[in-house]
């Protein structure tokens, strides 16, 4: 079974970058959102991804091109209506993810794989709702794909063997590593190591013991990492780091409000937007 037409549902930051990876790679790809202004800001998401890809893959050509073949719509039956494969990256709210589910299952092709890229929730949370437990998983990408170029693959206990390897070999093609992830677990590999990091560091700062730029240089410094967990939170987005946290403990609560209030309502919303934590061009 070889996943050749693909459809990936919600063209935010980590949207657009499934559906420029796919399209890099060469395969077709139609990206949908709900309307014509979420599409005017994917247009302007995948414009700015052709440098990306450019500058990483040194082919400025080939990211044009791929630039060039995707295919944006705002008409869910249009998106998917001979896809093999669908990718799900709507917001992580099991309401939304169910109501989008509830309508791929009637307009979808009956062979169709559905794939969800959610960090938070396992797939057997939404699986009822597909209308085709057998032919459906987790496939997760980690943000900046194109170098972070992790797919992990997990499904539940309905998820067909065949249906399982036919995403990991998608997967394979698109210029991923493939993680077999064995049984389901909340945050698969990836963020089951990062969440309890990112949180360790937002408690850090909002109990006064040391402001972002401290525990980020402390930890660069200490154990050579490229990043800090203040500039992982700004390219992941803060609008993600506060539903995760706001969801938390009573102090993850106090790091959501702190993000809201001092970050995402004045529209610094992490690296994508120019300014988070800190400021970027």
């Amino acid at each position: 079974m070889e996943l050749q037409r693909i459809t990936v549902l919600g063209t935010g930051v980590l949207g657009a970058q499934i559906i420029f990876q796919t399209a890099y790679h060469g395969l077709p790809v139609i990206g949908y959102d709900i309307s014509e202004q979420a599409l005017a800001a994917a247009n302007q998401r995948l414009d700015a991804l052709v440098a990306q890809y450019a500058q990483y893959f040194g082919n400025p050509q080939k990211a044009q091109s791929a630039r060039e073949s995707i295919e944006l719509t705002s008409d869910l039956a249009d998106a998917v209506r001979e896809a093999d494969l669908v990718i799900e990256a709507v917001p992580e709210n099991l309401e939304i993810k169910a109501q989008t589910y509830r309508k791929l299952a009637v307009l979808a092709p009956e062979q169709a794989i559905f794939a969800t890229n959610s960090s938070t929730l396992l797939p057997s949370d939404i699986a009822e709702f597909t209308g085709r437990p057998g032919q459906f998983l987790a496939l997760h990408y980690a943000n900046r794909i194109w170098s972070n170029n992790t797919g992990e693959v997990m499904g539940t206990p309905a998820t067909t063997p065949e249906a399982y390897e036919a995403v990991v070999d998608f997967a394979e093609r698109t210029g991923l590593v493939a993680i077999r992830v064995l049984k389901e677990q909340p945050g698969y590999v990836l963020n089951s190591l990062l969440v309890p990091f990112l949180q360790s560091a937002s408690h850090l700062l909002v109990n006064g013991v040391a402001d972002a730029q401290t525990i980020d240089k402390t930890w660069k410094l200490g154990t050579g990492a490229p990043h800090g967990p203040f500039e992982i939170f700004d390219i992941v987005g803060l609008n993600t780091a506060y539903n995760i946290s706001r969801a938390g403990d009573a102090t993850s609560q106090k790091f959501a409000e702190l993000l809201k209030t001092q970050y995402i309502d004045q529209g610094k919303l992490g690296a994508a937007a120019g300014e988070g934590f800190y400021k970027y061009n």
